[in-house]
């Protein structure tokens, strides 16, 4: 039965897929490339490719000053996304520029210091595939990496990093993260969608801009002189990931794959996602227009800027899950630092608990599965359903040595309590405070996790919870 059911379902997406293919391309296409104009500029002069990287020595870690940012824009978009990329832009250190299909208007002057420096991308138009291009917006886009390596402001760079306007980073991981691997070999660090669909229409190994991805420099060097003869190559396809994809893919360079990375394929309350996090530094998030803010009681650009209070301190903790138990209430704990807690009333193990709660919307509908990963399903069933808490505020105590991040309750169940024998409500929990170490873990980049303990007291509206190394051969159930 099993069998004949997953073959029937197999069937039905087929026979969707194929009936809602071509539709379904146009749509996303749309839909992660919002339209921009062509740039029609006569005002650049021919492009020349300036292999110009420094001979600098490679014995010392990668550090923000080697990392390039591709980041592409429209001007029809800015002003409401450029408070999604000034919130981790940091004047005077980070490297790169937005580059842009049209010069700015003039309520865009003076451009601000707090912003990636401005550039307008050179004049696709002219090019001589141009005519036969699926979609030429994205011939712009795809060219904005060779953009950026002809300005020849490439002393000491190691990497390009290429990304969307609405893409948050969180830069401390991002160095982290590239730090290991070697910049002089060739590299394409990034991550395909978080939707099945998605990936089914375009590629499973495609890394997607709007997450944002990551070249070494060498591997732009060589690649930097042969995008014009990939758009002759693949004048049909629609979207810049999938040509820079295939162009690296003829180059025999694969992609590899860093969960941190987060394209957001999703859309409502993506809270359940955030809280959840795989093991690995948060490096990106998208699509912020589109889902929810992912702090209640805020709009889309206050609750970035929320989070980011949190990523200035500790980066290494972000987003990261901890779990612990409250025995003698019989409850679960789940800590996503400098985001959420979870409270549940009854013992649940890690290994249910890491799966993200469905909280969201899939990007498109259509047959399961859905999503990249296992999810558990939002229930009205008290012991599974969690008191939730989002982060209230964030400060350094006792000399800068602990971190204290509290948390306040969104909204009450409205659930009656978990009815188990040596069960209690957790109503009456209105804050929890977590206390962390100042520390930067380095730990988080091979997998490991932090263990907690419960210091709630009964009779008390706030639970304390104390972050430490778990113990050797602990078990978190």
């Amino acid at each position: 039965m099993k069998h004949r059911f997953r073959s029937r379902s197999f069937v039905a997406l087929g026979k969707l897929l194929a009936i809602l293919g071509p539709l379904l391309l146009i749509f996303y296409t749309l839909l992660y490339n919002p339209p921009c104009n062509v740039p029609s500029s006569d005002m650049l002069s021919p492009m020349v490719v300036k292999l110009s990287n420094s001979t600098e020595t490679v014995n010392y870690p990668t550090n923000i000053s080697h990392i390039k940012f591709v980041l592409v824009g429209c001007t029809k978009t800015w002003l409401t996304r450029r408070p999604y990329t000034e919130a981790w832009w940091r004047p005077n250190q980070t490297r790169g520029n937005i580059f842009m299909d049209s010069p700015p208007p003039k309520e865009f002057l003076p451009w601000p210091k707090t912003s990636p420096p401005f550039q307008l991308n050179t004049d696709a138009t002219k090019l001589p595939v141009y005519p036969k291009l699926a979609n030429p917006i994205e011939a712009r886009i795809f060219r904005s990496v060779l953009d950026s390596f002809s300005l020849g402001d490439n002393q000491g760079v190691r990497w390009f990093v290429m990304a969307d306007d609405d893409t948050v980073f969180f830069i401390d991981n991002l160095v982290q993260v590239l730090a290991k691997y070697d910049h002089t070999k060739q590299y394409y660090v990034g991550m395909h969608s978080e939707s099945v669909i998605s990936n089914f229409l375009f590629a499973f190994d495609m890394a997607y801009g709007g997450a944002g991805y990551a070249l070494s420099y060498s591997l732009v060097e060589q690649l930097a002189p042969l995008m014009n003869d990939c758009l002759e190559r693949y004048p049909f396809m629609h979207t810049s990931d999938h040509l820079t994809s295939s162009c690296l893919f003829d180059l025999g360079v694969a992609l590899t794959l860093e969960r941190g990375i987060h394209q957001i394929d999703l859309l409502g309350d993506i809270s359940g996602m955030i809280s959840a996090h795989p093991q690995v530094p948060i490096v990106t998030l998208h699509h912020f227009d589109n889902i929810d803010p992912i702090f209640p009681d805020r709009n889309r650009t206050e609750a970035v800027k929320h989070l980011m209070k949190a990523a200035e301190i500790d980066q290494s903790r972000l987003a990261q899950q901890t779990i612990c138990y409250d025995k003698p209430m019989n409850w679960s704990v789940s800590v996503s630092w400098g985001y959420s807690v979870h409270i549940y009333e009854s013992i649940i193990p890690r290994s249910i608990l890491k799966k993200p709660l469905e909280t969201f919307k899939p990007w498109k509908n259509g047959p399961p599965p859905l999503y990249m990963f296992n999810t558990r399903l939002v229930t009205n069933d008290p012991c599974h359903t969690p008191h939730v808490f989002f982060m209230e505020y964030i400060r350094k105590l006792k000399g800068n040595s602990v971190v204290l991040t509290t948390y306040r309750r969104k909204d009450q169940r409205r659930l009656q309590p978990c009815f188990v024998p040596g069960n209690y409500s957790g109503d009456n929990i209105l804050k929890v405070r977590v206390f962390s170490n100042a520390t930067v873990r380095k730990e988080v980049l091979a997998g490991k996790i932090d263990c907690c303990n419960v210091l709630h007291m009964s009779g008390m509206n706030v639970m304390n919870i104390k972050l430490r190394n778990c113990r050797k051969g602990e078990v978190i159930a």
